[in-house]
């Protein structure tokens, strides 16, 4: 190799050992920098050249800038950061639920319910005292409202994760955005030769756009030989190519709360929800909350039904002058028991007895209202809310029943007369609403008739003995200890016993669940740590080295340009 070429080769390694550097230099500038990724300068000797007998090296050449990334490990990281986040949001609503029950405080359902039959049994000690009556109702007013009032916390939680699922959706589209951006960016910049560069900023920005989205929404990706990526969402695409599409939030209402479910702006199919934050808001909005709320809504229906049914077959110191239902028939010529009448309770095959009391005299007629539900017989013959009112109508002339327009039946006694009611073995009275205790039908809608709060005396305490019949309310003081069909067999206690229970141990498996993949998750970012992250006492190294070489190739230099001048002056 003659000197020309000794120089050149000098030369070209100072560009080299300085590139070096200056790539250590950006690595120790971005030590601390969030998602930097460790770049390396790629070295490769470069071609030699044959001269007479011997074959010469020209020196070393860079080929390119290169990230330390590990593209396996990444994929592994983006599903443990998707299954962690989703662990950590539903972990997160349990612990929302949890606070709301109040279970160890003294607003919580249990002592609520405590208090009303604590009241309840003070009436049965002692039925003849009105202000007894009058606190028991307030107790279940109390009761009523506990039920309506963690109902609407619900409610209100589950309208929360709505909201978050739009901060989310637009968080994971500006996303999107930056991966649809520097794509074409990547493409360009490392098509340019220069260096054969890998854009590390560009990627840089590009993976932690990846690893953000991967908390939201299960991600995977495909690089292309340009350096762009195809990005998908379980067998969606989300980009591909020069096309993509962002996430949409559609609104509905479930459970009388409008939430929003989220699409695809192309291709109209629901987003994967099998891991991310996105995943975990719907699990605990749909499957934790809402399924809460289908358990309360059960209880509270059992709850209202059970104390109306035996609370419509007694009776209070006083009778009604006149009685509407509560609830309306949607179709009064249909059974009672059909699905079309709308009625939440079903009533049954059985009968009432509707007692007419003269005011004057004292006297009472009692006549046992049929209540044909059994299916058997002629097309037509069980009972309607029509024929219903027809029976109660012709049972006595001091008694008149009418259907207003909007399907509730009312019934009225003639002047000096009142109507009581016992021995309902049909549920019919329940099912109506009338001489019920609770209204509503859920635990959205529960609360304690208007006809009873304003008049104690409508108590149904008794059986027809007077004042001090306590009867009716010692059963309606045992009613939570009753095994009911509708809770499985269990009773009202027990249910909700092992509803509040079910929560804790479900969100103890929550948090269980959640540190193990969090665990797992900082395992994997601790590898890439160490294969992409930024050691300082290595960089100082490899600027050292770099320096040595730069000063030897300055050295070549100096020495080439003194054997030029000895050259020159011979």
């Amino acid at each position: 190799m003659g000197l020309n070429g000794t120089l050149a080769m000098a030369s070209r390694s100072l560009e080299v050992f300085s590139a070096g550097i200056a790539v250590a230099g950006n690595n120790i500038s971005n030590a601390s920098t969030p998602g930097y990724i460790r770049e390396e300068l790629v070295l490769q000797p470069s071609s030699p050249y044959a001269a007479g007998g011997l074959v010469f090296g020209t020196g070393a050449e860079a080929v390119g800038i290169q990230q330390q990334i590990d593209q396996f490990l990444e994929h592994r990281i983006h599903q443990a950061s998707s299954d962690s986040s989703r662990a950590e949001t539903v972990e997160d609503i349990y612990k929302q639920l949890e606070l709301q029950l109040q279970e160890l405080g003294e607003d919580d359902l249990s002592t609520s319910l405590s208090t009303f039959l604590a009241a309840i049994q003070d009436v049965v000690n002692q039925p003849e005292l009105p202000e007894l009556k009058q606190l028991a109702i307030a107790r279940g007013e109390e009761l009523a409202t506990g039920i309506s009032g963690l109902r609407g916390r619900i409610d209100e939680l589950r309208r929360a994760q709505s909201n978050g699922i739009d901060l989310l959706v637009t968080e994971a589209n500006r996303l999107i955005d930056v991966v649809v951006s520097t794509n074409p960016q990547i493409a360009k910049l490392e098509a340019s030769g220069l260096l054969q560069s890998d854009a590390g900023g560009l990627r840089a920005q590009r993976y932690d756009a990846l690893n953000r989205l991967s908390e939201i929404i299960p991600v995977n990706y495909i690089e292309r030989s340009d350096g762009s990526i195809d990005l998908f969402s379980g067998s969606n695409y989300l980009v591909l190519k020069g096309s993509y599409q962002h996430l949409e939030s559609t609104a509905y209402v479930d459970r009388g709360v409008q939430v929003q479910s989220v699409t695809l702006s192309r291709t109209q199919s629901g987003v994967a929800l099998t891991g991310g934050e996105l995943g975990g808001i719907v699990e605990g909005r749909d499957t934790l909350l809402g399924g809460f709320v289908d358990q309360l809504d059960t209880w509270s229906a059992e709850l209202i039904q059970q104390f109306n049914q035996l609370h419509s077959s007694g009776e209070g110191t006083s009778g009604f002058s006149s009685v509407m239902s509560e609830h309306t028939v949607l179709d009064p010529t249909v059974s009672l028991n059909d699905s079309a009448t709308g009625l939440t309770f079903v009533p049954q095959h059985g009968s009432f007895d509707l007692k007419v009391t003269s005011t004057l005299t004292g006297l009472t007629s009692t006549t046992t209202i049929q209540v044909d539900l059994d299916g058997l017989g002629a097309p037509g013959s069980d009972t309607t809310l029509n024929s219903l009112r027809d029976a109660i109508t012709a049972a006595s002339s001091e008694v008149t029943a009418s259907i207003d327009t909007q399907g509730r039946l009312q019934i009225t006694a003639a002047a000096n007369y009142e109507i009581r009611f016992s021995s309902d073995s049909s549920g019919v009275l329940a099912a109506l609403g009338i001489n019920t205790f609770f209204t509503g039908t859920d635990s959205s809608s529960i609360g304690v008739s208007d006809t009873v709060r304003n008049d104690p005396s409508l108590f149904a305490t008794g059986q027809g003995g007077g004042p001090s019949d306590n009867r009716n309310i010692i059963a309606l003081a045992g009613f939570l200890d009753n095994p009911s069909d509708g809770l499985g067999g269990s009773t009202l206690d027990d249910f909700y016993e092992q509803l509040i229970t079910q929560v804790t141990v479900d969100s103890s498996t929550a948090t269980t669940v959640a540190n193990g993949f969090e665990s797992f998750r900082q395992s994997l970012l601790n590898q890439r740590q160490q294969f992409s992250g930024v050691s300082l006492d290595e960089e100082a190294v490899k600027v050292l080295e770099f320096q040595r070489s730069f000063q030897s190739a300055a050295r070549l230099i100096s020495t080439i340009d003194e054997l030029f001048d000895v050259l020159l002056s011979m």
